[in-house]
């Protein structure tokens, strides 16, 4: 885990909130938005960029920085790709970020 880039990706509102949506999409996400939901793919990249109010474009960009730092996975299934919170990445920066405190 290279944390440049991990920071980096925690420094825009928008990705920090996708985040926090995955972590919990049934608080985050309408019932009609999660109707494919899975936990084990996570949520379609259509909700999120609706949820976030940002071009598709934008969205994806987000969404492969956060990727490429590895806080959140993907899988792709037919057209569409669905996202979700890497609690291990996650759980792994929570401990770098004690120890250096």
């Amino acid at each position: 885990m290279e944390l440049i880039t991990v920071f980096k990706a925690l420094s825009n509102q928008a990705r920090i909130n996708i985040l926090v949506w995955l972590k919990q999409p049934h608080l985050h996400f309408t019932a009609d938005e999660l109707k494919d939901y899975d936990s084990n793919l996570g949520v379609c990249v259509s909700d999120i960029t609706k949820k976030a109010g940002l071009s598709p474009s934008t969205t994806s960009d987000y969404l492969s920085l956060l990727q490429k730092c590895g806080l959140i996975e993907a899988t792709r299934m037919g057209q569409w790709t669905y996202y979700k919170r890497n609690e291990g990445a996650i759980e792994t920066l929570n401990k770098l970020i004690q120890k250096s405190l």
